[in-house]
């Protein structure tokens, strides 16, 4: 019984992905990260991972996707036509980088599966908030940092891109920037 719902729960976050990625409308794209989010806390939930589940869901679940909608609402979400030339050639970008993702979870997943299993107790504790805590703020600091970095930069992108140009809003205030 409990394969049977691992296998429905992942396939419905592969499915998931597929839609994200698939999708031509981005709030379409949106809501199936969304989705995918979703499943992936109930995977961890079923791994009693309890504290990653509801890490996954406030921070995935209620931030990302809620900042992504809020960009894809202050730029605009109209989809562009992209040229023969262009969709050719972001296809064979995606193919390979795809492939290098492929071999890189099969080599990191045959290296796991061929090395001698861990001790149990490490890895019963392993969604625990003080294992978690440990663990991003000793061995994974540097990684956490860049990716707040880059939050930080993604989120001034969006601003910059949202900004309205001179005349286009006519009628409506705006802040002016004072020196």
């Amino acid at each position: 019984m409990a394969l049977l719902f691992f296998l429905l729960v992942g396939a419905v976050s592969l499915a998931a992905a597929l839609g994200v990625v698939m999708s031509r409308q981005p709030v379409h794209s949106a809501l199936f990260l969304l989705t995918n989010f979703a499943s992936l806390a109930v995977l961890y939930v079923t791994l009693d991972a309890q504290f990653l589940a509801a890490a996954q869901v406030i921070v995935y679940a209620g931030g990302i996707v809620i900042l992504i909608l809020f960009v894809i609402m202050l730029i605009g979400g109209e989809t562009n036509d992209f040229s023969a030339a262009q969709r050719v050639w972001s296809r064979v970008v995606g193919i390979g980088l795809g492939l290098i993702l492929l071999l890189t979870v099969s080599s990191s997943v045959l290296t796991r599966m061929l090395r001698a299993p861990d001790d149990a107790t490490s890895l019963l504790q392993g969604g625990t908030p003080a294992a978690v805590g440990t663990a991003l703020f000793t061995e994974y600091v540097l990684p956490f940092e860049l990716i707040a970095i880059l939050l930080l930069v993604a989120l001034i992108g969006a601003l910059v891109l949202g900004r309205q140009s001179e005349g286009a809003g006519e009628g409506v205030p705006s802040v002016e920037a004072s020196d």
